[in-house]
């Protein structure tokens, strides 16, 4: 049975010990282990079940640990981290040798981020090393906003999940890689385009790679509820299709009204994407436990978070 606590002191004795436990992070909760043992490493993908050649992202508690992570670090990347850290934005640079194949799927790049979470930081600040950590979640599902989604669905492999209550951003980071120095996003998450555009300019977008991708989150199908996904931009339209269906709907405002539906997930009554963004996976995660035979998502304004929403709807829906 999964511990829930908040006690630094037991996450710290069991990450020691070369074990693996559930972390909260401003963006989604991970399963976080020590990035110098192999022990662990592998512990984290055999109970994900995430493929090896996917990498993982390196969790430190700030931007001064950077350089023992990373080398050849582009000017670019110092404005990202010098204007977004501790936060929800991951770089992909030039690996240090120190750091293990496994971490990064065999490449010579490392993910890694400064998370933005007090708990997080005071038990990083607290550790020898530190911590690879991707979602807490099994391969390919819905990612984890709360301990209990943690819990839920590792139970019997988790031994324990640091409590840090519900995330504030509910999306994964994005991820950012440098072509001879110039920015290339490899994730949209929850830092908006826009706000990288501000600080460094134009940026390439590399988004999808289903053979060897250089950052998570690229793969087609991700972040999937059990219960089958449409994505529409009418949900009302959809749903006349359908007759005789348990069928549960994701909206971003506004409710619709319809004899249809069972259960209606709203992201955000006041229309605010970054409301909706934080809400997404929870909403996910409770219309996936109805036993519905339908979720029908409505399609978000492509702009700001809503690209990113769209994104992990459109990877969710992935058939």
């Amino acid at each position: 049975m999964t511990l829930i606590s908040n006690s630094i002191h037991n996450a710290i004795t069991i990450l020691n010990k070369e074990q693996v436990i559930g972390i909260p992070t401003e963006t989604v909760y991970g399963l976080a282990g020590n990035i110098y043992s192999q022990k662990a490493i592998q512990s984290i993908f055999t109970i994900k079940q995430r493929p090896t050649f996917n990498p993982l992202i390196v969790h430190i508690k700030s931007i001064q640990d950077l350089s023992q992570i990373a080398r050849d670090i582009p000017e670019k990347a110092l404005e990202l981290a010098a204007a977004f850290w501790p936060g929800p934005l991951t770089l992909v640079l030039k690996k240090q040798s120190s750091i293990p194949d496994l971490v990064t799927g065999g490449k010579d790049t490392v993910a890694v981020r400064v998370p933005n979470h007090p708990l997080t930081l005071a038990l990083l600040e607290q550790l020898a090393y530190p911590l690879a950590a991707p979602s807490a979640n099994p391969f390919g599902s819905i990612s984890p906003t709360k301990a209990e989604h943690v819990a839920a669905y590792f139970h019997d492999t988790v031994p324990m999940v640091l409590d840090g209550g519900a995330c504030e951003r509910g999306i994964e980071s994005t991820i950012i890689g440098f072509e001879n120095g110039e920015p290339v996003v490899y994730r949209l998450g929850s830092l908006a385009i826009e706000d990288i555009v501000a600080i460094v300019g134009t940026v390439k977008m590399m988004t999808r790679d289903d053979t060897t991708p250089i950052a998570p989150g690229m793969l087609s199908r991700h972040y999937a509820p059990l219960t089958s996904t449409l994505l529409t931009a009418n949900v009302f339209e959809l749903l006349e299709t359908f007759s005789m269906q348990k069928i549960g709907v994701l909206v971003f405002q506004n409710e619709i009204y319809n004899q249809k539906i069972t259960a209606q997930e709203i992201l955000s009554p006041t229309g605010d994407l970054t409301e909706a963004a934080s809400q997404l996976y929870a909403a996910l995660h409770r219309l996936d436990k109805l036993n519905l035979d339908l979720i029908i998502a409505e399609r978000f304004p492509d702009d700001g978070l809503g690209k990113t929403i769209n994104d992990r709807l459109q990877r969710a829906t992935k058939k």
